[in-house]
């Protein structure tokens, strides 16, 4: 019986400073039986574009994004910030700017597009995927994860059928990190007392790790950690669900 096929839209920020988080999705899905294949030709998802008003230029990817991967029968996406954008925005802006028939074919492709953690345990249909790792973590759910592509508890599902694993709940866990793309840049001092919130928040639970679908966020959010030697570690979900550890492990460990 041939595995299914998926394919894997990385992301930019993942392939550029947290390629080992592909890597562990890969791992995961492979360990799933499912094909991961990984187009050459993706590049952005064109939420930094938009956001920032350059729209015309924004279409321009959206049309490479649905040419590159409209062949596929499942996209996965491990960043609940570009899933939404694919899934929320990409038929919006096209049809917005009058281009009707790449609106149609981006709505038809975001219906096979999917967050990483909803594809495991709603297509897939698993929350155990073999992963063992022995630590106290805590979860803190994205803004777009949570509030676009309401991924509600399916990462917490996650996390407490991986072996060894101590959950602990994360107060004020639904407040921002503040992050925000271009938010964290132009509003700099409002950012920096969000994250400083996050943190405390974070240190109180005497985590060791703090997980959650969007490297974004933890890029931010590892930043203010690291700024106060708090001895919390940032770590991507999949990048748990990768490792199959007794200890405490280094980064080719979590996805070997």
């Amino acid at each position: 019986m041939t595995a299914p096929t998926v394919a894997l839209f990385l992301t930019c920020l993942n392939d550029v400073l947290y390629p080992d988080t592909g890597r562990a999705t890969v791992t995961v899905l492979e360990r799933l039986g499912r094909r991961v294949e990984f187009p050459e030709q993706q590049t952005c998802c064109g939420q930094m574009h938009m956001n920032t008003g350059y729209r015309p230029e924004a279409l321009d990817i959206v049309r490479h994004f649905v040419d590159v991967f409209e062949p596929y029968e499942a996209v996965v996406i491990p960043s609940g910030s570009c899933a939404a954008m694919v899934k929320h925005h990409h038929a919006a802006l096209a049809r917005s700017l009058g281009d009707d028939r790449l609106a149609e074919r981006a709505a038809r492709l975001a219906e096979r597009v999917h967050e990483f953690a909803t594809y495991l345990t709603d297509v897939v249909g698993v929350t155990d995927v073999g992963a063992s790792f022995p630590h106290r973590v805590t979860y803190h759910p994205t803004c777009h994860s949570a509030r676009l592509m309401r991924v509600g508890d399916r990462p917490l599902q996650l996390l407490r059928a991986v072996r060894g694993l101590q959950l602990v709940d994360l107060p004020a866990a639904d407040e921002c990190c503040g992050f925000g793309g271009t938010f964290a840049v132009k509003n700099a001092a409002v950012s920096t007392s969000m994250a400083s919130d996050k943190v405390r928040h974070i240190v109180d639970t005497g985590a060791e790790y703090v997980v959650t679908v969007d490297n974004s966020c933890l890029t931010n959010i590892g930043g203010a950690l690291s700024r106060q030697r708090a001895p919390v570690k940032p770590l991507h979900l999949a990048d748990i669900l990768a490792a199959r550890q007794a200890s405490r492990p280094t980064t080719a460990e979590l996805t070997s």
